[in-house]
């Protein structure tokens, strides 16, 4: 029986919440439309990551959790870097499985649907270059903040990265399909525009690069922000810095990874950077746009990783005074060199670090946005609140802020910004600005 309705569940990077928006769409192009709740779908897709350790012993949790109280079970699709990672061994593993299809073959998704619905079960992890996105719909409709992937995949293979393996080399969409998309989504009402990719300063078409991406897209009338994550520091180039004080609707936020303090780790980690071509780079981005947002990540308890090493991790966060921050006890993946290492770290002793790093970053994360009450700026509303007149936004700085207002998703309000917590803002509204 051919499914009617669909729920896509996405997890991890904003990469697969972008592969899993693009799903939903191929699946409406057949008809299908949105269930609000898996247990009223008839095809479930499970969009999975694998960045973390057990992630595959999840994904198999969550497929039997959709098992229902009468035996029944929808379609079930098995998609992402752990439907990459595991291929046809999925199936094996878990008979609910219907479909494993990996991330940049989701553009089959509709056909192998089809043939799941009178019995087969497809498997799809090939890895084209690009082809995917050729067979995607046009953009219908939009968030006020929406995603677009211009780059995918990673050639630097650090050691205990899995991306590489589930999302192969590194890839760039071509220039004229991206200016296409960002059209497409900017007139379904997008105001703003992530540009994604795993290392997505890595971008480039023939001479051009990301920089150059960024300057076109600003000349799209009723595009009114443009912010790109995740960048890698061996990619920063000075146009891209420079474009940071150029081009007025580049947002002043720039996640920039750097993993750890200690350069010992940093080369365990085959990282290309050191802390001190990492921090000239701040330091540069610093002194061509003067506010600008840092946003990082970090992995505690790398194998070898000792107390000095920590410290230093700890250094380059005060050095740096990140706005926000992302970090993680390390987590070894099958396949990579770091697994095998010597000198695994005791889970003990990540959890301890992990505390002291954090506790670290929240406070810069809480200073950062004191440093911002008083400051007169633009909110893009995203959401409603839960109080009534209660909408919430984002800075600049990819700050999120609360603000009473009638303003409505998709509009751009003059704000005060007038509080701070650890994790949001209070704005007082001003005036809304015309779209």
């Amino acid at each position: 029986m051919t499914p009617k309705t669909f729920k896509i569940k996405s997890f991890g990077c904003q990469m697969n919440v972008y592969d899993g928006e693009r799903m939903a769409e191929l699946l409406g192009e057949q008809g299908m439309s949105a269930a609000a709740e898996s247990e009223d779908a008839d095809l479930v897709v499970l969009n999975t990551c694998h960045i973390r350790e057990k992630a595959a012993e999840k994904a198999y949790s969550d497929v039997g959790r959709l098992r229902r109280e009468d035996g029944s079970k929808p379609l079930i699709a098995l998609a992402g870097c752990v439907a990459q990672a595991e291929g046809a061994e999925a199936k094996r593993r878990s008979k609910m499985i219907d479909i494993v299809v990996g991330p940049q073959a989701y553009h089959r998704l509709p056909e192998m649907v089809a043939e799941a619905s009178h019995g087969a079960r497809p498997v799809d992890t090939d890895m084209p270059a690009i082809s995917k996105f050729e067979a995607l719909p046009q953009r219908r409709r939009a968030s006020p903040s929406a995603f677009l992937t211009v780059q995918e995949g990673c050639d630097k293979f650090c050691t205990y990265c899995v991306v590489p393996y589930t999302r192969g080399a590194e890839i760039s969409r071509p220039w004229n399909d991206i200016v296409a998309e960002a059209h497409s989504l900017v007139d379904a009402g997008a105001r703003e525009i992530v540009l994604l990719g795993q290392n997505v300063n890595a971008w480039t078409d023939d001479t051009r690069g990301l920089a150059d991406l960024i300057r076109a897209l600003a000349k799209i009338d009723g595009l009114e922000r443009i912010r790109y994550t995740t960048s890698h520091p061996a990619d920063m180039t000075d146009q891209l810095i420079a474009a940071h004080a150029e081009v007025e609707k580049l947002m002043p936020y720039l996640h920039l990874p750097v993993q750890s303090g200690s350069n010992r780790i940093l080369k365990a980690m085959n990282r290309s950077h050191t802390t001190e071509t990492y921090l000239a780079t701040v330091e540069k981005m610093r002194a061509t746009r003067s506010d600008i947002a840092l946003s990082g990540d970090f992995i505690v308890g790398f194998p070898g990783e000792t107390e000095q090493d920590f410290e230093e991790t700890l250094q380059i966060v005060d050095a740096v005074r990140y706005a926000s921050a992302y970090s993680f006890k390390y987590s070894p993946r099958p396949g990579t060199p770091a697994a095998v290492m010597e000198d695994q770290i005791t889970s003990d002793m990540m959890d301890d670090r992990l505390q002291r790093l954090q506790a670290r970053i929240n406070g810069h994360r809480l200073a950062f946005n004191r440093s911002t009450v008083g400051v007169d700026t633009q909110v893009l509303v995203e959401r409603r609140g839960k109080r009534e007149r209660q909408m919430i936004g984002r800075s600049p700085w990819l700050q999120s802020v609360h603000v009473e207002t009638d303003a409505q998703p998709g509009d751009i309000v003059e704000v005060t910004l007038v509080a701070a917590g650890p994790n949001s803002m209070s704005g007082a509204e001003r005036q809304k600005v015309a779209a």
